[in-house]
């Protein structure tokens, strides 16, 4: 295996080899966030209030080809990682060849079944008369687009797992900038709008996949682009997709969450739904630096899991202690400037005050959250299959009957403490099943006396 590659999976300090496969992925998570608010920038700039609402709009097909992605990124991802720690570098070649083409085969599945349905979709979508024109303008883009969207998150996943967090940080960035100053350039320069700014997104995502398959074919020594490679085997198939897709239906599920709580947070006024939004954006951050940690080590683990438990238990101990640190980082700020936070959004002393309170109670949630998706992590990493697919279902669908009841009984109040309810019912059904798995994940004696 590639020496510096082996160095970090195998030898180097764990807070090191943390930093190095994590750090990459916290930063490319943040930025994101900050495309995300950047993009709302370009297209409010153009001062029209339904082309705004395109974004919100069509977030969910966004969630849903972006989760297509991941699928076959996590899935074949993990796998990598534990042929890697086996030393099965043939089978490596193999998962990253059925990884890229797959995902390609499942973007243009999507395009032959979305273009002839695209008025519906729209529809579904929830557009308005006003907004149709521009929702479907976007969604054709995105539609068209969909392999170059769902090869970039499968790729990005695939290299991380080799051990070049670095690389895949590289495309991150690649895929940021570009989107960044293109969408600059048909908005104020071109005038293209709508069109210009999804065109945008799927040239930067384009240029990224790009990357990542040269770095594929040319600078990788295990993962491979070549149609040679490309090899379907039962092992392949119950690996990748019964990890995939528990993760595509975790992202479904948290996808829909927003759309569900807003509904309830409606009945409480326009200022509850602001605050709640505005808190939310905030929160964003530093979730995704979190997830970002907790992401980003799970190729260590998987590798840790099939070559050295001892590191394994090593690296999980450690991650914990930093969510930790990271979560009381984050909260004391929060608490100390949470006014001032939510009036960089508003002057309405009333929604400040409302926004400050929302923040406050979400904010106890992210040791939690944070230690959930590291054990989300943990059993993908680790081939857990019955446990990946459990935690996906109680991710997605806890808060529900949570906000019908904590609503009936405490109104807004229990509105907003039902999404902390929710994840720490996720958080002890995870705790309870990793105690279950324990056995598995302990040192080997062998291991310890060698």
């Amino acid at each position: 295996m590639d020496s510096k590659n082996l160095y970090f999976f195998e030898q180097a300090p764990v807070a090191k080899a943390v930093a190095h496969f994590a750090v990459p992925m916290m930063l490319g998570t943040s930025m994101s966030v900050i495309y995300s608010i950047l993009n709302a920038y370009f297209l409010g700039t153009l001062h029209q209030m339904a082309i705004l609402s395109t974004l919100a709009l069509t977030q969910p097909l966004s969630a849903l080809l972006m989760a297509l992605g991941s699928m076959i990124g996590t899935g074949s991802g993990t796998l990598i990682s534990r042929l890697l720690g086996e030393e099965k570098y043939d089978d490596v070649k193999h998962v990253s060849s059925f990884a890229l083409y797959s995902s390609i085969t499942l973007g243009l599945i999507t395009i032959a079944l979305g273009l002839p349905m695209i008025d519906a979709i729209v529809h579904g979508l929830g557009a308005t008369p006003d907004s149709f024109r521009f929702t479907k303008e976007y969604v054709v883009v995105m539609i068209i687009s969909s392999p170059f969207v769902m090869l970039f998150f499968t790729l990005e996943n695939i290299v991380r797992s080799e051990g070049a967090p670095v690389i895949s940080m590289k495309g991150m960035i690649l895929s940021f900038v570009m989107n960044i100053v293109l969408d600059a350039l048909v908005i104020f320069v071109f005038h293209q709008g709508v069109t210009g700014v999804a065109s945008a997104t799927a040239t930067a995502n384009l240029a990224a996949s790009l990357f990542y398959v040269f770095h594929m074919r040319y600078k990788s020594k295990f993962l491979s682009v070549s149609l040679k490679q490309y090899k379907v085997n039962k092992r392949i198939l119950i690996d990748v997709f019964s990890i995939g897709i528990p993760v595509f239906i975790m992202c479904i599920f948290l996808g829909a969450m927003s759309l569900i709580l807003n509904h309830f947070l409606v009945k409480y006024g326009d200022r509850a739904v602001a605050a709640y939004g505005i808190s939310s954006r905030l929160l964003q951050f530093p979730e995704f630096i979190v997830m970002g940690l907790c992401e980003g080590v799970v190729p260590l683990i998987a590798f840790a899991f099939t070559s050295n438990k001892d590191r394994l238990k090593q690296t999980i101990g450690f991650v914990i202690k930093t969510i930790m640190l990271l979560a009381v980082g984050f909260g004391v700020t929060v608490y100390l400037i949470s006014d001032h936070l939510i009036g960089l959004f508003t002057d309405d002393t009333t929604l400040i005050d409302m926004g400050s309170y929302v923040l406050h109670v979400t904010f106890l949630s992210l040791f939690i959250t944070g230690i959930t998706t590291l054990i989300t992590g943990i059993f993908q990493a680790t081939a857990q299959r019955f446990a990946t697919f459990i935690m996906s279902v109680v991710q997605g669908t806890t808060l529900i009957p949570v906000l019908y009841i904590a609503n009936r009984l405490y109104g807004f109040h229990g509105v907003v403490w039902s999404l902390v309810i929710a994840d720490s019912v996720a958080f002890l059904v995870g705790a309870c099943m990793m105690y279950a798995l324990r056995t598995k994940l302990k040192p080997d004696v062998e291991q310890l006396v060698e």
